[in-house]
């Protein structure tokens, strides 16, 4: 959750420090810090709050030096504080590291320092690493962090730099995801692809159980046993200008705004124009293994849960295969009854998300097959799962998830009809017309970014209330859980999502004439039901927002406020309604004043427990 960049090259480091922070500041963090080598001595400046701070405070006392590494915390062992703020320093100050994860046993290794003389300065279990390096060191570097990984348990994504070799960063990586970028005569060190974009397309990826030596002559990989590891480069396909603002106000509007687009790059590759045939080069199954399947899992974590619910409805109804969804970090630790027939599909936009590569580790274990929906190439997921489906989505910035989700709507839809079209379930009459109806879904989403302004009206509205609820029947239901999770996630207010059927057991309660309800009253099977639920809002004084399908004129008359949705198959109502309860958490978020891109305590990818 936290983030860690690193330089080791001709020019200074600093600069590079920064500017990779901050291209950082998506995942959450609550402190900033770095430290560089120069003249045989490590600088180090550190302190709690924005990098902005830092800057600061940098401007007062700069730091030199062509070798750097910096650090953006997330708290998790110990308060944000100056002196938690990474990099942590041995008692001689002679090396500096930074870490992401969390060191499980640090308490009883803490206690064995101490016992030994080492006096620690936080209260964090990062400061346990550097204290053992420190102890481990006998000239070389890379062997000292080799032996102190051997006796750590829990994850890591770490850094170090010594003054004894002041020429050299030493990382490992065991859970927490950890990207080295080959430029110019030049190295980078990243949790994440967005970070270094501006400065090399070429990466390596390392696995768990991998360490390296940068050094100016370039990488060297190694495994715990010291043997060196040939490793592939591997070229980025983003373009740095994706990971920009490109003149919108804020990340999250723009990859509002972005999702038409994203969603015909989704689509593009997978569907033959002439036959409509769906193919996805990524995956390994057969139509032989799609056949024995009798049981499909998803496991996943907040908006991509979500997005699973749906498609548990999609396998049901277009499959007819028996459906569950999961959230990842129970899958993980129950004893879950799958076999060589279950496919287990595990959704994350990052593919780095702890709780749901755990869930994939005991699926496997357990002899399931796994699929991955993911955005991010190269990322762990993607090589631990048998097969995986990128969503083409490009860099997602904003930490609450927009274009992430329907794209992974838009993959669980077509994966559906694919296995829905191999076990003859649907004819290719079928098939092909739902297939047309996705194809038309990117511009039906223009034209619903283009009544943009009017939700910002109706937010202007609602923006003060403490409370709301979101209620929807079918698959309604799931877009009302994640509607209130994007109102939650960016404005601090307080939201439930319920099926609508279940608010006389229970919210009904609450509702009065300061309690908004969104309800979604798309056409389908159920829509006469919800016209019965906003009756019952309304009998209570309930304010009621409605999303409804175009030419529904009769709903007018009973909610307070619309927001239409264009006509489309019901199977694929859920990505048209699921963005303009995006914009409506947006402008009620920023007319409250909020940090839309970086809400407060939360982070964009959440790599530890």
């Amino acid at each position: 959750m936290c983030g860690i960049f690193g330089y080791i090259g001709r020019k200074e480091a600093l600069p590079f420090l920064i500017e990779g922070l901050k291209k950082l500041e998506y995942r959450g963090y609550d402190s900033a810090g770095v430290a560089t080598i120069k003249g045989g001595k490590i600088q180090l400046s550190k302190c709690v709050g924005k990098i902005s701070f830092l800057e600061d405070k940098l401007a007062q006392k700069p730091l030199t030096g062509k070798i750097g590494i910096g650090h953006t915390r997330w708290a998790t062992h110990g308060q944000p504080s100056d002196e938690n703020s990474h990099p942590h320093q041995d008692c001689k100050s002679e090396l500096a590291v930074v870490h992401n994860g969390i060191i499980e046993n640090y308490q009883e290794l803490k206690i064995q320092l101490s016992g030994r003389g080492h006096r620690f300065l936080s209260s964090t279990d990062t400061e346990v690493l550097a204290h053992l390096i420190e102890e481990n060191y006998q000239g070389d570097l890379l062997s000292a962090v080799r032996k102190t990984i051997e006796t750590v348990r829990g994850t890591y994504a770490m850094a170090v730099i010594s003054k004894s070799d002041p020429k050299k960063i030493v990382v490992a990586r065991s859970g927490s995801p950890l990207i080295i970028g080959l430029g110019e005569n030049e190295l980078f060190l990243s949790s994440d692809i967005p970070a270094m974009l501006k400065y090399t397309s070429r990466v390596i990826y390392l696995e768990n159980g991998e360490l390296a030596v940068m050094t100016p002559g370039g990488v060297k990989v190694f495994d715990l046993k010291g043997k060196e590891i040939a490793k592939e480069i591997d070229l980025i396909s983003w373009d740095p200008e994706s990971a920009e603002k490109g003149g919108y106000a804020h990340f999250m509007l723009k990859e509002i705004h972005e999702q038409p687009n994203a969603i015909r790059k989704t689509i593009a590759g997978r569907i033959q124009p002439d036959s409509h045939k769906i193919h996805f080069d990524e995956l390994t199954m057969t139509k032989e293994e799609m056949r024995t399947i009798n049981r499909v899992v998803f496991t996943a974590c907040g908006t991509s849960w979500h997005a699973g619910l749906i498609g548990e409805y999609l396998f049901e109804q277009f499959a007819r295969l028996p459906t569950e969804v999961e959230y990842a970090a129970e899958f993980r630790y129950r004893h879950p009854i799958i076999d060589k027939n279950t496919l287990v599909i595990a959704i994350t936009q990052s593919g780095e998300t702890a709780d749901t590569l755990g869930a994939v580790w005991e699926a496997r274990a357990q002899g399931a097959k796994t699929i991955a929906i993911c955005n991010v190439v190269g990322s762990t997921i993607a090589r631990e799962s048998d097969g995986v489906i990128y969503t083409n989505a490009g860099p997602e910035i904003g930490v609450a998830s927009t274009k992430a989700f329907t794209t992974q709507l838009t993959v669980i839809y077509l994966l559906a009809l694919l296995f829905g079209k191999v076990r003859e379930i649907i004819s290719e009459s079928e098939a092909t017309k739902l297939i047309q109806d996705l194809i038309e879904i990117p511009d039906k989403l223009e034209k619903v970014l283009l009544g943009e302004e009017g939700i910002a009206k109706i937010a202007g509205k609602f923006y003060q209330a403490t409370n709301s609820l979101y209620l929807g029947r079918g698959k309604g239901f799931p877009i009302a859980l994640e509607g209130a999770l994007k109102l939650k996630e960016v404005s601090y207010i307080h939201a439930e999502g319920y099926p609508a059927a279940e608010m006389k057991h229970g919210p009904i309660a609450l509702i009065d004439k300061n309690m908004p309800v969104v309800i979604l009253a798309f056409a389908g099977r159920r829509y006469e039901k919800v016209l019965g639920n906003i009756e019952e809002v309304k009998a209570r004084g309930g304010q009621v927002i409605a999303i409804a399908t175009e030419g529904d004129d009769a709903i007018a008359r009973q909610a307070d406020e619309v927001l239409y949705i264009p006509n489309t198959t019901e199977a694929l109502s859920p990505l048209l309604a699921a963005v303009p309860l995006q914009i409506f958490a947006y402008y009620i978020a920023l007319k409250r004043g909020c940090h839309v891109d970086q809400p407060r305590n939360l982070a964009k990818s959440v790599t530890v427990e």
